[in-house]
């Protein structure tokens, strides 16, 4: 039995959900998101509670069951709040600031990187140090986080690169005399 699924998911108030067919549609301040779940689920909607039900007891409708319940409540909290990653850069020269659309990144290579922004999320750079990933879409956003993430992941020696915030960065010792 899933017990994420039994979780019935609560709308936050100014966000409405509607279905048609296998398709959830949730309306939020921040925007509009939809969601198509598989065959193996039943979604129903009850003023401001959605509830997920598997149909039948196979191994991948319990599956199904889970994972929709969870990409609702998804919907739900990004039309609301929104979805953020926080990322810092550490390094000598290590820099972001954004020009229009690109984030342009200078990370010791003999060239700038410039990051062009996708629709649908927003990024700034708050300091030169920090670059702060927002949208509606959690899947996005992080894939736009671990992408910027990608030109420099921390090294474990002098700890440089691009970490998320509050990321640990293993540390090893250098060669010894």
């Amino acid at each position: 039995m899933s017990r994420i699924g039994k979780k019935p998911v609560e709308l936050p108030s100014g966000v409405t959900a509607s279905v048609s067919g296998q398709t959830v549609e949730v309306k939020g301040p921040k925007g509009t998101r939809s969601f198509k779940a598989t065959d193996d689920v039943t979604i129903s909607v009850d003023g401001n509670v959605v509830t997920v039900e598997p149909r039948g007891k196979s191994k991948r409708a319990r599956q199904q069951w889970g994972m929709s319940r969870t990409m609702v409540a998804n919907l739900a909290t990004g039309v609301s709040e929104g979805f953020k990653k926080e990322l810092e850069l550490s390094g000598v020269g290590y820099r972001a600031q954004m020009q229009g659309n690109t984030l342009k990144l200078s990370l010791g290579y003999s060239h700038d990187v410039n990051f062009e922004v996708p629709e649908g999320v927003t990024v700034t750079a708050p300091k030169q140090t920090e670059i702060t990933v927002e949208g509606i879409d959690e899947q996005q956003v992080g894939q736009v986080a671990a992408n910027i993430r990608a030109w420099r992941k921390p090294e474990p020696y002098k700890g440089k690169g691009i970490k998320y915030k509050g990321e640990y960065v293993f540390r090893k010792e250098g060669k010894k005399k």
